[in-house]
């Protein structure tokens, strides 16, 4: 019995996220609220890579910084995101061989 309502639940957790925004399909925002709602998207990402950034190595935190900035300015120039990983990736091994 405790598998259905587990089961159950997961449905609901689920499913609700996804009918919520059938349900006011209808309904009009400000302007201003669709702006803003738009730079979403981009907060959560920010809030899920930046702790990661920042404990990629608990010895040598700038070792993350370091990386994220290369990312970042690879992906402000060059847009791709296999270039992307491969500078971050490459900047950490170089860092890494450096300071060990």
């Amino acid at each position: 019995m405790k598998i259905w309502v587990l089961i159950f639940g997961m449905f609901l957790v689920t499913f609700i996220p996804r009918m919520f925004p059938m349900l006011f399909k209808r309904l009009k925002f400000p302007h201003w609220f669709n702006h803003w709602l738009t730079f979403v998207p981009y907060a959560i990402l920010g809030a899920l890579i930046f702790p990661g950034i920042m404990t990629v190595d608990p010895q040598h935190v700038f070792f993350g910084l370091v990386a994220g900035l290369v990312a970042f300015l690879i992906a402000w120039f060059y847009q791709n995101l296999i270039v992307i990983v491969l500078g971050s990736f490459l900047t950490m091994m170089i860092l890494q061989w450096m300071y060990s």
